[in-house]
């Protein structure tokens, strides 16, 4: 079952790039906190790459200014995620989650089969809001599109 508005991010143990690769608890990621989580379905993948993450970086002052969080997910292992943020030039702070076995993509209900294309089990393309680990946002995306789930479009539900 997918997430909704309302609900609360489930308590699963993800890996965060932050001085190494640590295993940590989205409970640590989302308590608290005002954090846009946003997921693609793999690092350096064409969209990915070229659009979404590069988005999130483009803007990622506007949403600190607003005391809000990034967070990027990708089922990848760490250090893939790792030499994806280098590549991207992700700025200290936005935080990249490694998904490795989609464990949390799963817990959120939002994990596809992307087998067809020699990828296995990858999360879907979205974006979600939350403040203190509820859902105040979710922007899933239809297959195959890169709209709803921008930084641009995620700024613009901030208010």
């Amino acid at each position: 079952m997918t997430i909704e508005v309302g609900a609360r991010i489930p308590s699963v143990t993800i890996n965060v790039l932050d001085d190494g690769i640590q295993a940590v608890s989205t409970d640590e990621i989302f308590s608290g906190r005002k954090v846009v989580l946003f997921s693609v379905p793999g690092a350096f993948t064409p969209t990915c790459s070229a659009k979404h993450l590069p988005g999130y970086v483009e803007k990622f002052a506007q949403f600190r200014e607003r005391g809000v969080e990034v967070a990027c997910m990708a089922v990848n292992d760490g250090h893939v995620m790792k030499a994806w943020a280098k590549d991207q030039n992700v700025p200290a702070g936005l935080i990249m989650l490694a998904d490795g076995n989609a464990n949390f993509a799963r817990a959120l209900g939002l994990e596809m089969d992307a087998t067809a294309y020699g990828m296995g089990v990858r999360s879907r393309r979205f974006a979600l809001y939350a403040e203190d680990g509820v859902v105040r946002t979710l922007n899933v995306e239809a297959p195959g599109e890169f709209k709803v789930s921008s930084a641009e479009n995620m700024l613009g539900s901030l208010g």
